[in-house]
């Protein structure tokens, strides 16, 4: 059975364009390294690295300067990075193209940035690397639980236990977790790690 809100993810592939822009995290930087191979002489002439290297990703920062983007970023974390993002997304121009890879919280977050900048979610190009962990919406209190990895889950906001569903939001850019245990709080079944 296929859920029509589940997000798909590509692979990078160069486009034409005046400016362009290349997000990742950790594992979404050999995402952007394979991405050059297959880049035309001089792509990167134009081209911004926005990188959120996380407390794993430092080893990937010279391979992804080796590339000579016109600018490159290195972000402590996503959060830090957002601001900017919205910075050059809110001073950005007809063509810009932007790729984003890393994991599903970090393309739902940029991809609901973009959206909010007017950029349609079907023109960003996405690619999935690294850990599945989830980032869940209670539909309780609307409180985000970041890099979910079991099933069920604790919310962070208020303590329900939460079945985490295959329902994708990208209002929200988080999957929907729903109280799992409503109408016995008592029962409490076991907890799997299955979002690795």
């Amino acid at each position: 059975m296929t859920i029509l809100s589940r997000p798909v993810y590509g692979v990078l592939t160069p486009q034409t364009g005046k400016n362009h822009l290349l997000i990742a995290d950790a594992d979404g930087a050999s995402a952007i390294t394979d991405f050059a191979k297959k880049a035309p002489p001089g792509f990167f002439a134009s081209a911004e690295i926005m990188y959120v290297a996380g407390p794993d990703g430092a080893k990937n920062v010279d391979a992804l300067k080796a590339l000579s983007p016109a600018r490159f970023y290195l972000g402590p974390s996503l959060a830090a990075a957002l601001p900017r993002l919205r910075q050059l997304l809110g001073e950005s121009h007809m063509g810009l193209r932007l790729y984003v890879a890393g994991t599903e919280g970090l393309i739902g977050q940029i991809v609901q940035i973009a959206n909010e900048a007017g950029i349609e979610y079907t023109a960003v190009q996405t690619e999935h690397r690294g850990s599945l962990a989830r980032r869940v919406q209670c539909v309780h209190c609307k409180g985000i639980t970041e890099n979910v990895t079991t099933q069920p889950c604790t919310c962070s906001h208020c303590g329900l236990l939460l079945l985490v569903r295959d329902h994708y939001s990208r209002r929200y850019a988080a999957y929907q977790g729903v109280c799992i245990n409503a109408e016995d709080p008592t029962e409490i079944p076991p907890t799997e790690e299955i979002f690795r």
